[in-house]
């Protein structure tokens, strides 16, 4: 069901999937792609009784541009998400992060350690994300940079408007082992081409992509009491499985589960894999909450 909830920041919109009574998972999605990188897992995870909600966050495929002095860094999206979360009255929740999205989920959770909406997070599921140094990876690390020079960032987003770019390395062609359509591609990167107020809050996030706040918050790791998943796509080149166990080790309640045969968008390359893993995870911890 799609709904959408006024925030502080602006308007936001989000699919539902499952029964409202069923526990619930919030998904948080990366920079230049928006909920549906989670639709084949949140559909499976709704069949198997839990509630999702999958936003599209503010991080370059939106369609509804933020207020325009909406602050939308990296730290700002993590207080964004838990905005989220406080206005629908979420508690004890799964909270899913992926590619950048991972990385603003361990802000939220290290940020919320000294909070009094901590118990608002019950369970962390990291699957292929930045964290520590690598924040942004690779060639994104550069061009992060680039971004925060008035009208680069602009010129940056044109060649993908050419499919040879969209699959290039600095593209989608890296991010997935399968080939993804074209058209889906193309509806990822169209808002930050065709609406300046997107454009702008996307650049907001992107270029102040900063490693230091990644390695401060992996610092803190070690504090975060709640329970850990790390589903990784195993095949990664930005994101490796030597990085997955990087995370585990700082956290004190951690399993991992490498998910061969699958890159950073390992919901889409293996998104069974990753909903199986994801109820596992979730239903034991349900049992015994309520004993």
């Amino acid at each position: 069901m799609k709904q959408s909830i006024d925030l502080p920041a602006g308007t936001l919109h989000y699919d539902t999937y499952g029964d409202p009574g069923g526990e619930p998972v919030v998904f948080v999605h990366g920079f230049a792609i928006d909920g549906r990188v989670w639709t084949p897992v949140a559909e499976r995870l709704a069949a198997a009784g839990l509630h999702c909600l999958v936003p599209t966050w503010p991080f370059g495929s939106h369609t509804t541009p933020m207020r325009p002095d909406a602050e939308l860094a990296p730290p700002a999206a993590a207080r964004l998400v838990n905005d989220f979360l406080a206005a629908l009255g979420l508690e004890r929740v799964t909270i899913v992060g992926n590619d950048s999205g991972g990385a603003v989920v361990q802000l939220l959770v290290t940020q919320l350690l000294t909070s009094q909406d901590r118990s608002r997070i019950g369970r962390l599921v990291l699957t292929n994300c930045d964290s520590f140094e690598n924040f942004p990876p690779g060639v994104f690390k550069l061009m992060s940079r680039m971004a925060r020079i008035p009208g680069v960032g602009t010129a940056m987003l044109q060649p993908m408007r050419f499919e040879r770019f969209l699959r290039g390395t600095s593209g989608y062609g890296a991010l997935t082992t399968t080939r993804l359509p074209t058209e889906l591609l193309r509806s990822f990167i169209a808002p930050m081409l065709t609406d300046r107020g997107v454009r702008r809050d996307a650049l907001k996030f992107f270029g102040a992509a900063d490693a230091r706040d990644t390695i401060a918050a992996g610092a803190l790791l070690p504090q975060v009491d709640v329970p850990a998943l790390l589903v990784w796509g195993a095949d990664d080149t930005f994101f490796t499985l030597a990085q997955a166990e990087r995370i585990a080790a700082a956290l004190p309640d951690a399993t991992l589960v490498p998910v061969p045969d699958a890159k950073t968008y390992v919901s889409l390359d293996q998104p069974e894999v990753v909903a199986d893993a994801i109820a596992a995870f979730v239903s034991p911890r349900v049992s015994q909450d309520t004993v």
